[in-house]
């Protein structure tokens, strides 16, 4: 099967090649929940060393959208961040229909919670190129207060979880160039 697949080729390589980061979404288009679903499902396929399987979903739609932007605003004012970053963050996931927080679970030491983050941001990038496959835009933000208690309690994480990212979820409503890129730098041993 394998090899019937490699001669056949997958599209895979185009796939990686078309994912554009992109908040040209319409924000009031809804996001079939079935698909969002099946992109986190993706995302668990991720390698993941001693199989912790530290990902950690949480989907915001509708009002829900606001009630996260609140959790990390309240965390940044309190923290005494610029009042008028708190104040754009009280609003900025109102950009797209699905926000979907990615969080991490700890490890049991240290070594094992930098592994854990390496397969969240693994399965990040398989959830992001199947919503590619599925026609959709992304955008993978960070946040700003990824450990805020009121974020980790919102989004039902476990306690010692960081949030990896924000990804942003909608039909596009623009394309976005693509980016020239540097040819991979590859150093041959022998």
């Amino acid at each position: 099967m394998r090899a019937e697949l490699a001669a056949a080729g997958t599209g895979l390589a185009d796939v990686i090649r078309q994912r554009r980061t992109n908040l040209r979404m319409d924000r009031e288009a809804p996001v079939d929940p079935a698909i969002v679903l099946e992109l986190c499902e993706l995302a668990v396929w991720a390698p993941n060393h001693h199989r912790t399987e530290p990902w950690r979903f949480a989907v915001f739609t509708g009002d829900g959208r606001s009630r996260l932007g609140d959790a990390v605003a309240d965390a940044m004012e309190a923290a005494g961040r610029p009042p008028k970053k708190v104040a754009k963050t009280r609003t900025k996931y109102l950009r797209a229909p699905v926000m979907v927080v990615v969080g991490c679970a700890p490890g049991e030491s240290d070594v094992e919670s930098i592994e854990n983050r390496d397969a969240v941001a693994a399965g990040i990038q398989n959830l992001l190129l199947g919503a590619t496959d599925r026609g959709l835009a992304s955008f993978w933000s960070s946040v700003a207060m990824p450990s805020a208690q009121g974020l980790l309690d919102l989004c039902r994480f476990e306690p010692g979880t960081v949030a990896v990212a924000a990804v942003y979820l909608g039909h596009p409503i623009g394309d976005v160039a693509t980016p020239p890129r540097s040819p991979a730098a590859v150093t041959w041993i022998e």
